[in-house]
């Protein structure tokens, strides 16, 4: 029962959401909510983490630093601010004397990642309907 409801629920801020996205894009003088789109994902670096996450169980920083092109620092930073907003977990280990660094998207940041590629989904239908 409860499962149910949770998935209705679930539909129906589904159906606000695209219509929120639809109405913005037929109306270009509205200026979107912020949270329309989540700022945190949409940065290239962060988006590029939480999608490899989102395909593979996990991933060390030096798979994803190589998948993403990208320098340690730049990699840390964006991360960082993942880990902050519990979109991803760390966690560090060792493996003999060498230190290891794994990431896993969590489930809020897989959520977050399906509402933002609904959201693109919608406008990209909306600006071809257009």
């Amino acid at each position: 029962m409860a499962k149910s409801s949770a998935a209705r629920q679930e539909r129906v801020q589904r159906s606000r959401d695209r219509e929120s996205i639809l109405n913005s894009v037929r109306n270009p003088a509205r200026e979107a909510a912020p949270a329309d789109l989540d700022r945190l994902i949409h940065e290239h670096v962060r988006l590029g983490i939480v999608s490899a996450l989102a395909v593979n169980r996990a991933l060390t920083f030096n798979e994803l630093k190589a998948l993403l092109k990208a320098s340690d620092g730049n990699l840390s930073v964006h991360a960082r601010k993942l880990e902050e907003a519990d979109y991803i977990v760390c966690e560090k280990s060792f493996d003999g004397r060498t230190p290891k660094t794994e990431y896993r998207l969590t489930s809020g940041g897989r959520k977050a990642l399906e509402r933002y590629l609904n959201h693109m989904e919608a406008l990209i239908r909306a600006t071809r309907e257009g």
